[in-house]
């Protein structure tokens, strides 16, 4: 789907500076500290897409720092409103294509990764850049904390099956394996765009955590 660009952009990415971090990779190690200034944990969504997850999520859960990552500014500006109209403290966005989390985050800084609805990249010779490849599970060791945890949700199957022998093949422990994710009502799910959109047509839900052994 080729997407609408959107000349002002730019401008309006710099105008909301307190919201989108213009620097982020001079931040690894320093979240915390020098963006947030508490010491809360600290929750990443990678690819955010327009936001409605993150944006809920901060409002939900304010006791949590939130940093959702998005390479497509024709979509992030769409985050960053719903940031706006959630006038959430703990929520800042990343507009960079990351291709590796390590440049921006340190060893042992992120508690948990949310992985919403990604690109399933069906064809066999794009099984790389499916984000739950090994070489992307390697980044997500190196920058979750011992006790840390990934949240994989999608309405693909095929996707959700490949992951789950993905995270397994890794070492990493699933601890939680949903096949219809609306059925069980959990009261604390918040919706993306997509979730709603497909849960709407019938399609039913997946879910997984998973979490790396101590070493």
């Amino acid at each position: 789907m080729r997407l609408r660009h959107k000349p002002w952009a730019d401008d309006f990415l710099r105008e909301n500076d307190h919201i989108v971090v213009q620097n982020p990779f001079e931040q690894k190690g320093k979240w915390q500290q020098e963006v947030f200034k508490n010491n809360h944990p600290l929750h990443i969504e990678i690819g955010t897409g327009k936001g409605q997850f993150i944006a809920g999520m901060s409002q939900q859960q304010q006791d949590i720092n939130f940093i959702g990552i998005e390479q497509a500014k024709s979509i992030i500006v769409s985050a960053v409103q719903k940031a706006k109209d959630a006038d959430s403290t703990n929520l800042r966005l990343i507009n960079e294509n990351a291709k590796d989390l390590r440049d921006l985050f340190s060893e042992n800084e992120v508690d948990k990764i949310y992985l919403n609805f990604s690109d399933p990249w069906p064809k066999t010779r794009h099984e790389k850049r499916r984000l739950t490849y090994h070489t992307f599970l390697e980044q997500y060791k190196g920058i979750l904390k011992d006790d840390g945890e990934i949240i994989l949700k999608t309405d693909n199957r095929v996707f959700f099956e490949y992951s789950l022998v993905s995270f397994s093949k890794y070492g990493l422990i699933l601890d939680e394996v949903l096949l219809d994710l609306h059925s069980y009502q959990d009261p604390s799910n918040v919706e993306t765009e997509y979730e709603e959109k497909f849960s709407q047509k019938g399609h039913p839900i997946y879910r997984c955590k998973a979490y790396f052994p101590e070493s």
